[in-house]
Formats: C-alpha cells, sequence, structure tokens
C-alpha cells in the first residue's frame, strides 16, 4: 500500500511530503521511502499565517481564508508527489496547527487547517485528516504522534533508546524494551526562528548552519530567567506549542532581565542583548533543556530528527553536553531527519487504514490506543483494505 504523508509543523515554514511504500511480512512491516520533498509556503502566505497565530486574535473570516489557502497549498504539494512517486492509496494531511489548547497540563482541543477536499479534488486520492484530536478525546495530548514510528523503529535497542525530534518544538520519545514514553521538551527552533524572523536575520527565517548563533555569545543572566519556565518542570505526558513559546515571551524575558532594547549595537553593552547574544542564548535553551531530559531518561542511543539537527552549534552543544550517549541522525535508521515526521504521518495512514491503533499510550498519556484521522473520498468510491488483527511488531524503513 503506497501512502504519502504530508505535514506543516510548528515552524510553519512549508509542507514536508515524503511517500512510502508499506508492505507486511511476518508481522514485520517494510516501508520503502520514495518521492521526499519540502514545498515553502509562498511568502505572503506564510506571513499571513504568522500574523494570525497566537497571541494574536485572529478573527473566523481569517481562518476560514487561511484553511482554504493552505489546502490548496497541500493539494498542489500532493499533486506533484503523485507526478514524481506515481499513484499512492491514501494520502495522509497533517494541516498546519494553529491551536493546541491546554489547561492545568491536560489537552483540551487542537486545531489543525488545510482543508483536505482540496486534495482530494485536486488529485482524487482519499485522504485521512484530523488526525490528533482523537487521541486527545482519550485523555491524550495528542502528541507528539510520531512515538509510533519511534516505538517500532527503536525496541530493539539494548540500553534504551530515545529519538528527539528537533522541529519547531522538541518533542522525545524513549524506548525501552515494551517501556515507551513521549512528550514536547520545549522549544527548538520555534524561539529562534521567532527573533532571527521578527529582527530580519535572515530572510528565510531561520538561523541557517548556525552560524548567528556561533557569532553571539550566551547571556547567563538571560537564560536563568528562561530557564526558570514552569513548563520544564511538569512531569510527562505533557504537550505545548506557539501558544506558549512565541516571539512576546522572548521580549517578556528580556524585558525581565533588563535587556529588552537589543540590536546589533547591544553584543558589547552591558545590560542590552544584541541579536546574536540573544539567538546563541536560545539555542543554549535547546541544548540545555534537550540534554537535561535525555540524562534523566539514562539511554545510550539519541536519534535525532528534524531541522535542528542541520544546525551544528545545537547539534555540537547536545554532543559536548550529553559525552555518553550515542548521538546520530535518524538517516541512520532509514528515516531522513528532514523528512521523518512525514513518514511518521505515512506510517499512521497505514494504521488506520487497516483499523490499527496510530497512538501509544504512553507516548500521549491517552487511557488506551485510538485509531486515528477523519477520511474524505477521493474520485471514486472509499475503499478500505481488511482490517488487521493486530499491529506490526517492528517497521524497517529503506530508500
Amino acid at each position: 500500500m503506497k501512502v504519502i504523508g504530508m505535514i506543516s509543523g510548528t515552524s510553519h515554514d512549508g509542507i514536508d511530503v515524503a511517500v512510502v511504500d508499506f508492505e507486511l511480512t511476518d508481522g514485520v512491516l517494510h516501508g520503502r521511502v520514495g518521492h521526499t520533498a519540502s514545498t515553502p509556503y509562498p511568502e505572503e502566505l506564510r506571513a499571513r499565517l504568522i500574523a494570525a497565530l497566537p497571541p494574536a486574535a485572529a478573527t473566523l473570516a481569517e481562518v476560514c481564508v487561511l484553511d482554504t489557502l493552505i489546502g490548496q497549498c497541500f493539494a498542489e504539494a500532493a499533486a506533484a508527489a503523485i507526478a514524481a512517486g506515481g499513484p499512492a492509496d491514501l494520502i495522509v494531511s497533517h494541516g498546519q496547527t494553529v491551536f493546541h489548547w491546554v489547561e492545568q497540563a491536560h489537552a483540551r482541543g487542537t486545531l489543525q487547517i488545510g482543508q483536505p477536499a482540496w486534495i482530494a479534488e485536486r488529485t482524487g486520492t482519499p485522504v485521512l485528516s484530523d488526525v490528533r484530536i482523537r487521541d486527545i478525546t482519550a485523555g491524550g495530548h495528542g502528541a507528539p504522534l510520531v512515538s509510533v514510528l519511534d516505538g517500532l523503529l527503536l525496541g530493539a535497542y539494548d540500553g534504551g533508546a530515545g529519538a528527539l525530534n528537533l522541529g519547531g518544538i522538541a518533542n522525545m520519545t524513549v524506548v525501552r524494551g515494551a517501556e515507551l514514553y513521549a512528550y514536547d521538551i520545549g522549544p527548538a527552533n520555534a524561539l529562534i526562528d521567532a527573533v532571527v524572523t521578527g529582527r530580519g536575520l535572515n530572510p528565510r527565517g531561520f538561523d541557517e548552519d548556525g552560524r548567528i548563533a556561533a557569532s553571539g555569545r550566551v547571556r547567563p543572566r538571560l537564560l536563568e530567567a528562561l530557564l526558570d519556565e514552569p513548563y520544564y518542570r511538569l512531569a510527562p505526558p505533557k504537550s505545548t506549542g506557539k501558544e506558549l513559546f512565541h516571539p512576546g515571551y522572548v521580549e517578556e524575558a528580556l524585558a525581565r532581565t533588563g535587556g529588552a532594547t537589543g540590536g546589533a549595537a547591544g553584543d558589547a553593552a552591558g545590560g542590552e542583548v544584541g541579536d546574536a547574544d540573544l539567538v546563541a542564548t536560545l539555542t543554549e535553551l535547546t541544548v540545555r533543556t534537550v540534554a537535561h531530559d535525555v540524562r534523566a531518561a539514562e539511554v545510550s542511543t539519541l536519534v535525532v530528527s528534524g531541522g535542528g539537527c542541520r544546525n551544528p552549534v545545537l547539534m555540537d552543544g547536545l554532543r559536548s553536553a550529553l559525552p555518553a550517549v550515542d548521538v546520530r541522525p535518524s538517516d541512520d535508521l532509514g528515516a531522513p531527519a528532514d523528512d521523518k515526521e512525514a513518514i511518521a504521518f505515512a506510517l499512521i495512514g497505514w494504521l488506520s487504514a487497516h483499523g490499527l491503533p496510530g497512538t501509544v499510550p504512553g507516548g500521549t498519556g491517552a487511557r488506551a490506543a485510538r485509531v486515528l484521522g477523519t477520511l474524505t473520498p477521493g474520485a471514486g468510491p472509499l475503499v478500505l483494505p481488511a482490517p488487521l488483527a493486530g499491529s506490526p511488531r517492528a517497521l524497517v524503513l529503506a530508500r
């Protein structure tokens, strides 16, 4: 069964696509990863999306417009994937998260937009969407859903393994034999990207190759204030997003520590925090929070994916802070680091199509595993494979 997985993550910079051809043999699911791509949002759409995200107040009219525009972008990305990799049996669209509602450490709701009917109409292929909410109704956080992939990939590691995704938010799955738990650690690139974008430091919206962080120095007082965030002290399962870690969060921390005026000239000034110093400090925040939780997990191997694993300052910081841990990219397991989440949603599509749960309770905190998603028919009748009695015991990925 060939499935196309699609997601725009918390960096909200574009759409990642992965085409995976799945075959189940003797309880082991084999996935051949074919075409992969990353399609940036048009600049105007990305700016409009950023302007509508919390803590901004967005009208229902704007949400409706963005739902359509993003759905159309996903439809074009899906059509391009089919043109490159051939027809698919199912498309899974995660869409774009615009709000993740958490109160008192409990997820109450989540909203992903990007109308799936545009994808089905453009491609004629059935679409699975709205994949997080069923887990939330079962008491889970609806995140990190990639933990179902991590459990199948990492179960055989001796000494336990952690799967770390460094997207906008850093999340980690810990697998030790039959034990699995997962949660959002905190910001990975979210705050860095917000500063780079807001201060016009790179038109691409991120710290490319960690060059900005490398040119700055960490400001201890600001770092201590950022590390004092109560979210880090919550016990998993837990989830977070840009509802908490948004541009105003950084400005508030600067104001509390007397470095609010900033600017490039502030690098050499006493109380002010210049742009490069700010990016360096936010990068170190990710290093400190992630390393703390990896040490607490006591794993011997850490498999890293997401855009942050292409930042040498961030990765060198993690390796330095975790000398006893084998830190490696997810590419080593057949899941290209930039495409792993799209592959995970393709897997969830295969599971849902076969009537199998796409969650692990330890991964999201739900009462029990659930089959995920809502189906939109394609051009013809909706025909699903025969349900399977049980889930695969392992997953092997290859190109």
